[in-house]
């Protein structure tokens, strides 16, 4: 018998061309996923995919499968929807603010498909915050936080969304372009880009640049992404950018991007709510459609593992 399960783990399989990302996105061990994998095979009578290939290719059974998912999966979460809305108990409120520039790629779909399939939810993104976000929701004027910095708040629920790399984004004819990685001293006579946010919000400082003691030549600002891109394509200076945000200027060939210090820096965004409204089903909707979202139109990212929860 094909289960819920079978199908949600070859949709993330198709999606991170992986067993490893695989594993991670449904929370499985390696030995677990490729278990799993074996027994379905066993049941259907027929190999799903061929091993040792990156990105994972299908055979025309795995296909057939993935198409299944393709079918049944949305079916299962809209009558999920439909019961809690037939329960009388789904009302609401989703106002929120994001602590992120870079975030609407993959946040307006998440919006606009949890608007249309959640009515009765009252949903809005206020501008003009005088106030920390977060102790706003602490304080029940904001209900979600976009975040990547969480703060240790009592009642205030950190889910994980996904993890990301933050790269370095150089003129195609600097020197840095052609290097594997560089090191906090490199910056010391560049001139850093960054948004008009304080440096504590910005990983470059406060995993690269802070913990060497080293400060950028100079700091200047702007407030969307193309314009910092155009800045750096023009040779006036360098910016650290997450790179499923760089992937569109990577693609075409606009700028080059270089790893921050050997290993890399790598953060996590997450969803922060407050715990009373952590396990309601339209909360507990949004937070599945945001990952499934970002999963499916950014590049580069991992799966988060393990939740941020509140130090009160």
């Amino acid at each position: 018998m094909i289960e819920l399960r079978h199908l949600r783990t070859l949709i993330a399989l198709r999606e991170t061309g992986s067993l490893v990302e695989a594993a991670e996105r449904v929370h499985l061990t390696q030995s677990a996923l490729s278990h799993q994998l074996k027994d379905l095979e066993g049941r259907v009578g027929n190999a799903l995919f061929l091993r040792k290939t990156r990105p994972v290719s299908f055979t025309r059974a795995g296909m057939r499968l993935l198409a299944l998912a393709d079918q049944i999966l949305p079916e299962v979460r809209r009558a999920e929807r439909d019961l809690a809305r037939l329960s009388g108990a789904e009302q609401g409120r989703l106002h929120m603010a994001i602590e992120c520039h870079s975030c609407f790629q993959w946040l307006m779909p998440t919006v606009d498909y949890f608007r249309n399939h959640w009515p009765e939810i009252e949903i809005d993104i206020p501008s003009g915050h005088h106030f920390d976000p977060l102790q706003g929701l602490a304080r029940e004027q904001l209900d979600l936080v976009i975040t990547a910095d969480p703060q240790p708040l009592d009642g205030i629920h950190y889910a994980p969304l996904f993890r990301y790399e933050g790269l370095l984004a150089v003129a195609k004819q600097h020197p840095f372009a052609k290097r594997a990685f560089v090191t906090p001293d490199a910056l010391a006579d560049q001139t850093l880009i960054t948004y008009p946010v304080e440096q504590t919000r910005l990983d470059v400082f406060t995993q690269f640049l802070n913990p060497a003691n080293v400060y950028p030549q100079e700091i200047r600002t702007a407030e969307l992404t193309i314009m910092m891109m155009q800045l750096v394509a023009s040779g006036r200076g360098v910016c650290a950018l997450p790179n499923w945000a760089l992937t569109e200027y990577l693609e075409r060939d606009y700028v080059s991007a270089v790893k921050l210090g050997e290993n890399g820096i790598w953060s996590t965004l997450y969803a922060a709510i407050r715990q009373e409204t952590r396990d309601t089903t339209w909360m507990q909707d949004f937070l599945r459609t945001a990952q499934e979202t970002s999963f499916a139109v950014l590049s580069g990212i991992k799966p988060a593992t393990h939740d941020g929860e509140s130090a009160a």
